[in-house]
């Protein structure tokens, strides 16, 4: 099934529901009419059917039905986040060749309107009002305006590219990744079933669509013919306002957005809430259990995927197992191969042993592989399976526990230690309001245990970080071993443009420190 057609049939069958909520609502029928129209403009702009449309833009409304356009139309839309620095931004828009830029008012100081690649003169629209449109771009309404609310003449193939999402880069430069529209399709149906969404489920938009969370939660909404309530940007007091006003039924958001949430001690106000997951970064048992106590939601699911391969696996019931990433998706076939570089997806680690999670290229829900990077092909792709760069283990019940990344893992006096298990224990310190444990170079340790965190609001970090000290050595339940040698307050953990966390930029010293200490008793007691 191709994306434009699944849009026109649930407008078909429900031409009077509401497909947009919020301030500006829309039913599928004009929701449907509109994205002809603009997949008309773009057309009229010069984009033809196997091109590739670059959209800069903030999220909500006008990203969506642009998005939902270029797929009318049989053009990839590419979806850039706007966090993403000129240079950056550019680059990708360099590696991607495409026809048309769509920048709007947050974005359109990031791109020049004569933007030219490769000798080539690419056209900007500007989505806005005419009297803002800056010079030499396009305003795209009025392009707009002047088109039929007929459809495209043909359908998209479902094996034409449907997106081309740009990863977030926490380990290197970003890398296009191509998506069709059967894995689109297939992926949100995957989600609609995992999630246990139901006809007219009404989820919160707020996730960014250059993230494969934002794109799912819009194409699970009109599969479902739900309704999609887009948020631009997030503010967690907008979100709560929209939740209760628009009665929003189902969540699915980073853990981050999950704590912001949970801070404004308003989130129990949200009775209309019935569904929650969680996907991009792993959750701390802790967010978890407050989570179940604010909502009592009557499902609770971990999603644990990637843009390559949306699904992994499912862990179906976070309030009962906190962390568990669960077992293998409905459209994927998993297994735990031995984390040695360039090992061979059958060299499986024996029962309890720790393995690298590889993930079947079989999956209807997988990319074909990277966008112009056979080097990153190579790395990432062997014998038909992707290495995902993620090390877990299986319990006697077949379940999956993500222990962190590869890259993650940090060697300290010969001992592999992952962070997770260490930033849930000292995450419960009532001092400290986030935890991010990384490795730094140490003379002695050769990586130490590092702990960054965040004071509460108003807090001396000084005294914080006295108080992290007492809780890890009579509360934390931490061995030696894992507690941090050293500690740093700092007044943010740097994060992606969709909550990500960025640990290479404080392992590679790019944190300014409000307080610092070590911690001597960590480190003067033996190592077991």
């Amino acid at each position: 099934m191709d994306l434009a057609t699944t849009l026109s049939w649930t407008a078909e069958r429900y031409p009077h529901r509401r497909a947009v909520g919020g301030p500006a609502p829309l039913t599928y029928r004009e929701w449907d009419a509109r994205t002809n129209q603009v997949a008309r403009a773009l057309a009229r702009a010069g984009a033809r059917p196997a091109d590739r449309v670059v959209l800069l833009m903030q999220g909500g409304e006008p990203l969506a039905t642009l998005h939902l356009a270029a797929q009318k139309l049989g053009v990839a839309s590419v979806p850039l986040s706007i966090r993403f620095a000129p240079a950056e931004a550019f680059r990708c828009i360099e590696d991607c060749g495409p026809t048309l830029v769509v920048v709007d008012v947050t974005t359109a100081d990031r791109v020049p309107a004569e933007l030219e690649i490769a000798g080539r003169r690419i056209p900007v629209l500007f989505q806005g009002p005419l009297e803002q449109t800056p010079p030499g771009m396009v305003c795209l309404p009025e392009l707009v305006a002047l088109e039929s609310e007929a459809s495209p003449e043909a359908a998209p193939a479902t094996d034409a590219i449907s997106v081309m999402l740009y990863t977030s880069g926490t380990t290197g430069r970003p890398k296009g990744v191509p998506r069709t529209h059967a894995a689109e399709h297939a992926a949100a149906v995957a989600h609609v079933m995992q999630s246990g969404h139901r006809p007219g489920e009404v989820t919160l938009g707020v996730m960014p669509l250059f993230h494969t969370m934002g794109l799912r939660s819009l194409l699970a909404s009109i599969v479902t013919a739900g309704t999609w309530v887009p948020q631009a940007r997030f503010d967690a007091e907008q979100s709560l306002e929209l939740i209760t006003r628009e009665q929003v039924s189902a969540l699915y958001l980073v853990p981050t957005i999950y704590w912001s949430l949970l801070r404004t001690g308003r989130l129990a106000d949200a009775t209309s809430v019935r569904r929650l997951g969680y996907a991009g970064a792993a959750m701390t048992p802790a967010l978890a259990e407050q989570l179940v106590a604010a909502v009592q939601p009557e499902r609770f699911i971990n999603h644990f995927g990637s843009t390559e391969i949306y699904t992994f696996t499912i862990g179906p019931d976070v309030a009962a197992k906190p962390g568990c990433a669960g077992r293998a998706g409905m459209f994927s076939r998993v297994r735990l191969v031995d984390p040695t570089p360039g090992a061979s997806p059958d060299l499986l680690v024996a029962a309890g042993e720790q393995g690298q999670v590889a993930v079947s290229m079989s999956s209807p829900e997988a990319f074909a592989g990277y966008w112009n990077r056979p080097d990153a092909d190579a790395a990432a792709i062997r014998d038909g399976w992707y290495f995902t760069g993620d090390l877990a283990t299986a319990d006697e019940d077949g379940d999956l526990w993500v222990s962190g990344r590869v890259d993650d893992m940090i060697n300290s006096g010969g001992e592999n230690i992952y962070p997770d298990e260490i930033e849930d224990a000292l995450v419960r310190c009532p001092a400290v309001d986030e935890v991010i444990v990384v490795g730094l170079p140490d003379d002695r340790w050769g990586s130490a245990v590092t702990a960054f965190v965040v004071p509460r609001t108003g807090a001396d970090p000084d005294k914080t970080l006295a108080e992290l000290d007492r809780y890890l050595r009579t509360e934390s339940g931490l061995p030696s071993l894992k507690r941090p040698k050293r500690l740093v307050a700092v007044d943010v953990i740097p994060k992606s443009a969709v909550g990500k966390i960025l640990r290479r930029e404080l392992a590679d010293g790019k944190f300014v420190p409000l307080a610092e200490a070590a911690v001597t008793s960590s480190s003067q007691e033996p190592q077991s």
